[in-house]
């Protein structure tokens, strides 16, 4: 019989099959989505059924509905699609380092980095005066499509200068910073709202902006409550609330200066103040 011939070539199929179907799910759990692809996939049983039952007149019926099924789907999940092709690109492609941009930065070894402690800074800063702020940390893209729906300032990164784009009378405090290495790249950027129906009600649209552009793109957000000031950060989709400072901190040092241990940011920099920000 013919499905006793498994070979290595069929394993790896359904192993690629089983990973897309698992990519898949976890881009439409939480949503009004899933709901659509179940519908949708349990109409498509349903054409089998009535195909294998010679069920003529409902079979070319749901049949024709199949044979146009792609293009319905395409509309229907066309910001899902998106999503899942932003992830593919972010996620993997991006991990490839192949642009030419960074081919030259590493031939001249002068490629910079996130100045993390400066971002730590700012947020513990932030959350003491309960300033509400959204920054958004990526080394990979400068993320082109959101920068653009707020001010370009290719800015060097500092604590002080966070700290005044979020105060409360400034005119780029109301919207997301996106710092793009040791630049502060842009300020005041509308991004994508998470429909997840799992986030906690009490968090409002910066929380659910930070977790949108987290499903979108391969970065790092972090959050400052305006009401608690209490920090929160969101990486590859999971949501990490109610974090300390010193926490943030071995956090951002882990995602962004593990795999460089030639990173030039001045790390004393914290040690200069008269309080140490970091013991919280």
């Amino acid at each position: 019989m013919s499905f006793l011939n498994f070979g290595i070539i069929d394993f790896i199929d359904i192993l690629l099959v089983a990973f897309l179907l698992y990519k898949l799910y976890n881009l439409l759990k939480g949503t009004v989505a899933i709901n659509i692809f179940a519908g949708i996939f349990a109409l498509y049983l349903i054409w089998l059924l009535v195909k294998a039952l010679n069920m003529s007149l409902l079979s070319t019926i749901l049949g024709q509905f199949m044979g146009v099924g792609v293009i319905a789907i395409i509309i229907v999940f066309q910001q899902e699609i998106r999503r899942f092709f932003l992830i593919i690109g972010s996620d993997y492609l991006s991990n490839l380092n192949l642009s030419i941009e960074n081919i030259f930065s590493k031939i001249l070894k002068e490629e910079p980095k996130v100045k993390v402690y400066s971002i730590a800074i700012a947020c513990i800063n932030l959350s003491k005066s309960k300033t509400g702020a959204l920054i958004i940390v990526s080394d990979t893209s400068k993320l082109d499509n959101y920068a653009e729906t707020g001010t370009i300032l290719n800015a060097e990164t500092s604590s002080s200068l966070l700290e005044s784009i979020f105060f409360k009378n400034t005119p780029l405090h109301d919207g997301a910073v996106i710092i793009f290495k040791d630049k502060i790249y842009a300020a005041a950027c509308i991004l994508p709202v998470s429909d997840d129906k799992n986030l906690d009600p009490r968090y409002g649209l910066r929380h659910r902006s930070a977790l949108g552009i987290s499903e979108s793109a391969n970065t790092f957000s972090i959050v400052v409550s305006e009401e608690t000031g209490e920090i929160s950060y969101i990486k590859s989709g999971k949501f990490h609330s109610d974090v300390k400072g010193s926490e943030l901190r071995k956090v951002l040092e882990y995602e962004f200066i593990k795999k460089d241990k030639n990173n030039s940011e001045n790390i004393d920099l914290f040690r200069k103040l008269d309080l140490n920000p970091f013991k919280n």
